[in-house]
């Protein structure tokens, strides 16, 4: 029977079909030509059903393995960028890397005309068959008007090549089983892909350049349209395609690059399936039912990090699900050599962050330099407490510390008890303890939250990273290890600065960087109300604004510009009414000399000219010298020496009412192709690829 379907789907391009002719209608010479089929699949969205076309080089591959006569085998194909594969037998799309209902799939060659929204719906494989042959008859014998009778008991009529209507009856047969009759609106029947309109993806770009994981925020929906982390992805994969074609066309031309593939990271399910959620329906008031869910559901997240128990659990799955993602990407592209990088939305950044802080620098590198440099380490760490004892006049310990192979670090980590099992007595006891204490509280007084607080022996080379989690007041939790070294951290829409200040952190030391990712970029919306800044914390005593992202076009949003044009003209405008008043002042204030007025007004005029010159070049002065301050500024190794704030470009309809719009500038970044263009900037830099046309204000 006829489906009950939705609509065909549409995709951002769509293919250059080449028609014969005239599609549907049989040449005389050639006679009866047969359809050129295309693959569909049914996505459910909402309780409705849409059919969805492959992209031109899927469906050629689906319909290429269909031909291949290895019907009794479940043949596999993978489509959509290796993302989901069909199971050809069973008719059946399934995605790899997550969870999703498994979709219907259809070689469609038939379609008619939908009820609701006007689009085509394909006819069942088997139907369509029958209808072909019918068509098939027709267009041989000449013979129009054919009737056909549906499963469903409807009635199709082939009155000519461009004239096939489809009657669907206005109420179903009674028990008695009457004659299906030609009622109701006829709807229009259409053979082949072709003449239906849809359109057709070409597809993506076979080679993989990079891989890229992200991580969402609070609450199983990420933007506006309470859409999940898997749509909000796809968005985002889609736009980098097209800002891909824009600006990276050279290179695409050249054949040097490919695309990069993004793969969403859920941890949301897997901490509310703990069975928390049983737990908090106990204890949730009954009124106001709905608000309530909402917030048990979203805001609640930002607490469960914060409980050690809760935040062992979103950690280990964030950091197992990306190393599962990644030996399973690996698994399906074995010729993959491209890098990896993380990007986090709200508080997916912050989880992020703190894994990042707690990984072990170059371990592949420890693990050979491990052996040589272990004895040395060893040997410069007990001459080190050799000193401190010879300082204390305690030389006589030396051997006791270092047959117990005691280092400065070991040393600084000793109890009392430690001392005394060590067989140390009481006076040399106190004087250790003592001189470990004074040591302690100088290197709080002397910097106050910074990465290394913990650490008295620390330098500021930031090498004790391991000990952040300490040090930033992180939750105690066991923070697991990622299989590979990220390339560049991208925080979208984050409040990093503001947790870490929350912590007790009140400023970064600027030689600190994360220990296995050299790549750290802090990208929000102007309005959006979690997001927070970084580089203040890395430079507390110096003013200056994020780096203003450029527009994807090129160029700034016009009414950026005409604020910054009225901005500066109201300052010179004052400047110059400042002058003129200081002119005039001067000139009521001076003692009247006749006998010099020529001098006098000369002088004015002088005067004048100087209080005219001297606003204007104040006013023009400060953008100049800011300018070059921007660029010029340091805000240490977190991104390499290179800035970390960035600021999106408010739209114009967005500058209206910043208050209105503060929810959809946390939730805008998806859709962005301002984000997504510096995003696949920073990633192509990497290997020696740049934009087509550099963007101005582009670092």
């Amino acid at each position: 029977p006829p489906p009950r379907c939705g609509s065909i789907m549409s995709a951002p391009e769509q293919q250059q079909a080449q028609p014969p002719p005239e599609p549907g209608e049989p040449d005389p010479a050639h006679g009866y030509e047969p359809v050129a089929p295309h693959w569909f699949y049914c996505k459910v969205t909402d309780g409705r059903e849409r059919w969805v076309p492959f992209s031109a080089q899927d469906s050629e591959r689906l319909e290429e393995a269909q031909g291949s006569g290895r019907d009794k085998e479940d043949l596999v194909v993978p489509t959509s960028g290796g993302r989901y594969d069909v199971h050809l037998k069973k008719r059946q799309r399934v995605a790899v890397y997550w969870e999703e209902e498994v979709s219907e799939v259809r070689r469609c060659t038939w379609f008619y005309k939908g009820d609701k929204d006007n689009k085509y719906i394909p006819y069942s494989e088997t139907f369509s068959e029958e209808l072909e042959e019918a068509y098939m008859i027709a267009v041989t014998l000449d013979e129009w008007k054919k009737k056909l009778e549906s499963p469903s008991r409807e009635i199709i009529i082939l009155h000519n090549p461009k004239l096939m209507v489809h009657y669907h009856p206005v109420a179903t047969s009674d028990d008695w089983g009457s004659t299906p009759t030609e009622q109701g609106r006829p709807r229009t029947v259409k053979r082949g892909v072709e003449n239906i309109a849809a359109e057709i993806p070409n597809g993506e770009p076979l080679q993989i350049d990079h891989l890229v994981f992200v991580v969402h925020g609070i609450g199983p929906a990420c933007d506006i349209r309470f859409r999940s982390i898997v749509q909000c992805v796809n968005d985002f994969r889609s736009v980098s395609l097209s800002m891909l074609q824009a600006h990276f066309k050279k290179a695409q031309e050249q054949q040097q690059i490919g695309r990069v593939e993004f793969l969403p990271v859920n941890w949301h399910s897997s901490l509310h399936s703990t069975g928390v959620d049983v737990d908090l329906e106990r204890i949730t008031l009954p009124s106001i039912n709905r608000l309530r869910h909402f917030i048990n559901d979203t805001i609640l997240d930002v607490f469960f990090y914060n409980s050690s128990t809760y935040c062992q659990t979103i950690v280990d799955t964030v950091a197992s699900e990306m190393n599962r993602l990644y030996q399973l990407f690996l698994q399906r592209n074995p010729l993959f050599k491209g890098g990896v990088s993380i990007a986090g939305h709200s508080l997916g950044s912050l989880i992020l962050f703190d894994l990042l802080t707690n990984q072990k620098a170059a371990p592949e590198e420890d693990e050979h330099s491990e052996e040589g440099s272990r004895a040395t380490s060893s040997n410069r760490g007990i001459e080190e407490v050799k000193e401190i004892l010879k300082k204390l006049q305690l030389s006589e310990y030396c051997d006791v510390f270092e047959k117990e192979k005691m280092d400065r670090q070991a040393l600084f980590l000793c109890t009392e008890k430690n001392l005394k099992e060590m067989g140390i007595p009481l006076g040399p006891r106190m004087k250790i303890l003592h001189y470990i204490s004074s040591k302690m509280e100088m290197q709080h007084r002397a910097e106050p939250g910074s990465p290394s607080q913990h650490n008295p022996d620390s330098t500021d080379d930031g090498a004790n990273c391991q000990y952040r989690d300490v040090g930033l007041g992180q939750v105690s939790a066991n923070y697991p290890q990622l299989n590979y070294k990220p390339t560049i951290f991208f925080a979208f829409g984050s409040p990093i600065g503001m947790f870490l200040t929350v912590r007790g952190v009140k400023r970064i030391n600027p030689n600190y960087s994360l220990p296995t990712c050299k790549g750290f970029f802090n990208i929000f919306h102007p309005f959006d109300p979690v997001a927070y800044r970084i580089e203040p914390m890395i430079v507390p005593d110096l003013e200056f604004e994020p780096m203003l992202l450029p527009h994807h076009k090129g160029r700034k949003r016009m009414h950026l510009e005409l604020k910054e044009g009225l901005t500066r003209m109201s300052v010179d405008l004052k400047n110059n009414l400042l002058g003129s008043l200081r002119v005039a002042w001067q000139s009521f204030t001076r003692a009247p000399l006749p006998a010099v007025e020529g001098a006098s007004t000369e002088a004015e005029g002088e005067a004048e000219a100087g209080a005219e010159k001297q606003p204007e070049t104040k006013a023009e002065e400060p953008p100049a010298a800011v300018k070059e301050e921007a660029s010029l500024i340091n805000v240490g190794r977190l991104n390499g020496g290179n800035r970390i704030d960035y600021v999106l470009q408010e739209k114009p309809i967005e500058s209206f009412n910043e208050y209105l719009f503060a929810l959809q500038g946390h939730l805008c970044y998806w859709e962005s192709e301002d984000t997504v263009l510096l995003v696949l900037k920073e990633i192509y830099q990497t290997q020696g690829i740049t934009l087509d046309q550099p963007l101005p204000g582009s670092q």
